[in-house]
Order: C-alpha cells, then sequence, then structure tokens
C-alpha cells in the first residue's frame, strides 16, 4: 500500500484546510494517511476498538467481508483448502510463496526435527498442577523457547532474522507438542513422543489420544478434518492476538515471546472462544429438554437472552468462506467415526437446517461460520473444550510467525504507541491524610 500523490483528503480544523495523503491497497482498499495528524495540526483521532483504524501494512493475507473473500499471499482460501496442506500453506504464509518440491522436503524436515520438546522443558509442563487451563500451559511453554533458544531469542531483529529459519520451524513444531502435553498434563497421563513417520496432524492426535500398547491412529478422513482446520486459521488480519503480536514485535521483543503475547490474547473469551461458546449452547439448549425448537422461536421472537453462537461473523458479511469449505470435511469425518447418536449434534443439525432456510436467519445473514463447525469437529474427534483454543492457536501460529517477520524486517519500524482522550480529574493538590474526608 503505497501513498498515491494525486489522491488527497481534505480536512478543515479550526478554520485550516489540511492535506492528508490517501493511500490505496493492491485491491483497491482505501485509507487515509494521518502520520502527521497530530504534528500538523494538534489533534488526533478516536477510534475505540480500532475498527476504523489500519495500524499497519501488510502483504499477508487479504479479506473482504461483504463478499466473503479469504486470499493467503494472493490465493483463494478455496483453492489452498482443496488442493493444498496446512504445512505447505505454512510455508507459503510464512515466506510468501508456495514452495517447491525440495523446499516443501526441507521444511517437513525441519519440523520433524524440531517436534520433540528438551527433557528439562517436558520437566517443566509436567510440574503444572493438573487443572491448569491448557491455555496457560501453552502459553508459558511458548515463552519459555526463548530460554532454551537463547541464540534464537537476543531481542535484537537484525541478530533474530538472521536465525529466522529455524526459529519459525520451532514455533510451528513444538506449539502441537506442548499443546498435546498440556492436555496430558491436565489428565496425570504419562507423556507421548512425536514420531518421525507421521505428518504434521496425525502426530498430533498421536502426541494426544496415544496409550502404552494402544496406539491412536487416527481415520483419514479425521487427520483431513483437522488438517482443515489448522489451514483455515493460519491467518486471518489484523484480529486482536496478530495486531497483539505485532504490537510485542514493535518493541524489538524476539518471535517466541512475541508468540506468546498472541496466545495469550486469543485466549480471552470474546476473541479465541467461539467455538467453545458453540458446544456450551448445545449443552445448554439439551439441559433444558429441548431439541432446539424452543431454542429458535425464542431467539425468532428476542425473548430471553438467547444467542445464536457460531452464526453471523463480525468480519463476513455474507457466508464465512471457511464455513463452506469446512462443512463438507465435517460430515465426511463424522461417518468415518460412526457416531450413532448424539444429542447436542442432533441438535447442532437443526439449527444449521433452520438458519440455512429461514428467512428470520437469511435476512440477519446468521449464516453458520466457521467455529459451528470447528467445534463440532473437535468435540466428535474427542478434544476436550478447554482444549479448542490451544488448537485455535496452533493453526494461527504461521501467521503470527509471519506477521513478526513483517514488523522485524522492516527497516522503519516504529514503536507501536497509540494515544489516548484523557477524561480523569484535572489537576488537584495533594492533601494530607488528615484531612481527608
Amino acid at each position: 500500500m503505497t501513498p498515491t500523490p494525486q489522491h488527497h483528503a481534505l480536512v478543515r480544523l479550526d478554520g485550516k484546510d489540511y492535506h492528508f495523503p490517501v493511500m490505496v491497497g493492491t485491491e483497491n482498499e482505501k485509507a487515509i494517511d494521518i502520520r502527521t495528524l497530530r504534528q500538523e495540526t494538534g489533534y488526533i483521532t478516536f477510534d475505540e476498538g480500532l475498527g476504523d483504524t489500519g495500524s499497519c501494512t501488510s502483504s499477508i493475507t487479504f479479506i473482504d467481508g461483504e463478499a466473503g473473500i479469504l486470499r493467503y499471499r494472493g490465493y483463494p482460501i478455496e483453492q489452498l483448502a482443496e488442493k493444498s496442506s496446512f504445512v505447505e500453506a505454512t510455508y507459503l504464509v510464512i515466506y510468501g510463496d508456495l514452495p517447491t518440491v525440495e523446499q516443501r522436503k526441507r521444511f517437513s524436515q525441519m519440523l520433524t526435527k524440531h517436534a520433540r520438546l528438551h527433557e528439562g522443558m517436558t520437566k517443566f509442563l509436567g510440574e503444572f498442577p493438573s487443572a491448569s487451563h491448557p491455555m496457560a500451559v501453552l502459553s508459558s511453554g511458548v515463552n519459555s523457547l526463548s530460554a532454551y533458544y537463547p541464540y534464537l531469542a537476543t531481542n535484537n531483529h537484525q541478530r533474530d532474522l538472521e536465525h529466522f529459519d529455524e526459529a519459525a520451524a520451532i514455533a510451528i513444531s513444538k506449539v502441537r507438542t506442548i499443546a498435546a502435553h498440556s492436555y496430558r498434563v491436565s489428565r496425570g497421563l504419562p507423556l507421548n513422543y512425536p514420531r518421525p513417520d507421521f505428518g504434521y496432524c496425525e502426530n498430533f492426535l498421536h502426541l494426544m489420544f496415544s496409550e502404552p500398547y494402544n496406539e491412536f491412529v487416527p481415520t483419514p478422513e479425521v487427520a483431513q478434518a483437522l488438517n482443515l482446520f489448522l489451514l483455515l486459521h493460519a491467518d486471518h488480519e489484523q484480529n486482536c492476538s496478530t495486531s497483539t503480536v505485532r504490537m510485542v514485535a514493535s518493541s524489538g521483543a524476539n518471535l517466541f515471546t512475541s508468540i506468546a503475547a498472541g496466545v495469550n490474547a486469543l485466549w480471552g473469551p470474546l476473541h479465541g472462544g467461539a467455538n467453545m461458546s458453540v458446544i456450551e449452547m448445545l449443552k445448554s439448549i439439551h439441559a433444558e429438554g429441548d431439541d432446539g425448537t424452543k431454542f429458535i422461536a425464542a431467539a425468532r421472537s428476542g425473548i430471553g437472552e438467547q444467542r445464536l453462537m457460531g452464526f453471523g461473523h463480525r468480519v463476513y458479511k455474507h457466508y464465512d468462506p471457511r464455513a463452506k469449505i469446512i462443512k463438507a470435511s465435517f460430515y465426511k469425518a463424522l461417518a468415518s467415526l460412526r457416531i450413532k447418536d448424539d444429542p447436542l449434534l442432533n441438535i447442532a443439525m437443526k439449527l444449521e437446517e433452520v438458519a440455512l432456510r429461514d428467512d428470520y436467519f437469511l435476512s440477519r445473514k446468521l449464516y453458520p461460520n466457521v467455529d459451528f463447525y470447528s467445534g463440532l469437529i473437535m468435540r466428535a474427534v474427542g478434544i476436550p473444550e478447554n482444549m479448542f483454543t490451544v488448537m485455535f492457536a496452533i493453526g494461527r501460529m504461521p501467521g503470527w510467525v509471519a506477521q513478526w517477520h513483517e514488523v522485524a524486517a522492516n527497516p522503519k519500524l516504529k514503536l507501536y504507541r497509540p494515544r489516548q482522550i484523557y477524561q480523569g480529574s484535572p489537576v488537584r493538590d495533594y492533601v494530607p491524610i488528615e484531612q481527608r474526608g
């Protein structure tokens, strides 16, 4: 995105005219460049939630929520979902182009090489209380990579970029091992070791569910559903956690510290907990002895506090393109698992059927989104609800790594430092304690 001199925005403040350049992106997105606004006028802009503020330029992901478009490095998500894999999409997101055969092979070898954790780190993770939330363990484990690989985490961007390939592979590979260990720790189970002959997703499921003398081998449909889930979450523009990664990186912080901050931001229920909220909604409906009929009627009438979780999306104003993709994979995974009768699944299918044909939902664009199907997939596979956000973090790791690199490699790097509108007390004098009412 570059300023175009022939375009500018005219702003009148206190009777004086100011001209600010207009920036135009690859897909004709337009932004008013106000980097000199405060310097020239003494004013700042106020945009709570930053929904109308561009904080950076980026070449990683493009979203058009109105048209239901999502692209990684220019490639439509539909093509990547059909023809690619999570590992290949990870390479694309991080390095900017699809890998050659040799690049793909070398990248996979690096992921395999770095899958196992240092024994000291394994012991560290094993010391967490069994009641620990897996996201607490994950963020601590990711941040501790800075201690186990100090030569990759110098907090000097120039030096850290010299070893970026290794650091990126470590982050992508070890996040799944740390995540699986967090699950095993929470259940008091012995930790498993990665298998070099397994693919990325198969290895994760092995680390999660294998037991001595009873190795877990997922069906191809389940492995593909998980692969697709991760691919669809690889990056999603400047959301809360991604912006957090970039903000921390702008301080000069290393890759591991920055992505650990992203994990913590994702943990918030308003960001990474949407697919878990779907299951909680279904449980609530079931607990009331409802098959979904009463819930739908109440949602239509506006009575009570019924809220359709997993329907509609803040960014996508029509159908979430990721939902269309994952839906077919979801049904294939269910068939391979031979799930006969799950009351929550039955309720979910009823909600989906109504939402896709009822004028009330269609007129409000309340289509099932990716969280609706991904929550059901993870429940079917046996991943517990408190691990749902962890799964999101594994999928989002490539984007966080790529976004950190964009910040670290920027020769004009500027520390993120938003302004504020102060609304506290005006200046006042100190009052001795004996005189305070």
